[in-house]
């Protein structure tokens, strides 16, 4: 079986890890893979949301494969990053929603924060352990760690490399949903549910707008012309959300 499947069901693409055994860490070629799959979701106007999972019950992913040589130096050095979405080369356009049980570690933390969404199981871990080992996860990990969490939390597991719970992560603004195990795949495909139920076209809209302007001071941000939002305003989906909202229905939207 490939360690990364892929597949499309409906307006939702489905791109699971698929290396159980391995508690799913990522390989050279699974990177290869992955970098493969964002850009076809990207490019593909009939992919509306993702679901990002992972098989097993151990492991979400425990990130780099370190036994395949992609550890150089005391750096981490896969090219753009170890989940093809977290180089600068590369921004999925389309909302992820991550679905996370077991270790969450390493690169495979930044693989679910690179998700929009994130449901946990009520066993999920997250951490960041390259300290421990004596590297310097500087692929995005880190980054993202210290801007999707308070300061000091990043900061002690980053130095420390101690894990947190997924109570912990919903607590801190990191998980939006921690679900039994047996309860993991159905809360996923219900937020994606929720994702697609929207005009994809204002939903990839706004996450550009969010993600253009996250980093500067409000003012700069409201200062901001955003070509998506722009667009978005000549759209069939605009004009049909208007006529629904007239008509008090359901739009039907068509993505265009």
């Amino acid at each position: 079986m490939a360690d990364i499947e892929f597949d499309i069901d409906g307006r939702i693409a489905r791109l699971r890890l698929n290396r159980p055994e391995g508690l799913n860490a990522i390989t050279p070629e699974m990177d290869i893979l992955l970098h493969d799959a964002w850009t076809r979701i990207n490019d593909d106007p009939g992919i509306w949301a993702v679901i990002l999972s992972a098989a097993g019950e151990r492991a979400f992913s425990i990130g780099a494969d370190v036994s395949q040589g992609i550890e150089r130096d005391g750096r981490m050095a896969l090219g753009g990053g170890i989940t093809g979405i977290g180089g600068p080369h590369l921004e999925c356009r389309k909302p992820i929603v991550a679905a996370v049980q077991g270790y969450c570690v390493g690169g495979g933390f930044e693989l679910a924060m690179c998700a929009d969404l994130i449901v946990a199981t009520e066993t999920a871990q997250f951490g960041l352990p390259e300290t421990k080992v004596g590297i310097i996860g500087e692929c995005g990990v880190v980054h993202r760690a210290i801007r999707q969490l308070p300061h000091r939390i990043a900061l002690q597991m980053i130095l420390t490399g101690e894990r947190i719970s997924a109570q912990q992560a919903m607590q801190y603004g990191l998980v939006n949903e921690v679900v039994p195990p047996d309860e993991l795949d159905a809360a996923a495909q219900k937020w994606a549910d929720k994702l697609v139920a929207a005009s994809p076209l204002a939903v990839q809209a706004a996450k550009a707008a969010v993600t253009a302007r996250a980093g500067h001071p409000l003012d700069v941000a409201l200062a901001t012309r955003f070509e998506e939002i722009e667009r978005y305003a000549s759209t069939e989906d605009k004009r049909e959300g208007e006529r629904a909202a007239a008509e008090r229905r359901k739009p039907v939207w068509s993505g265009r």
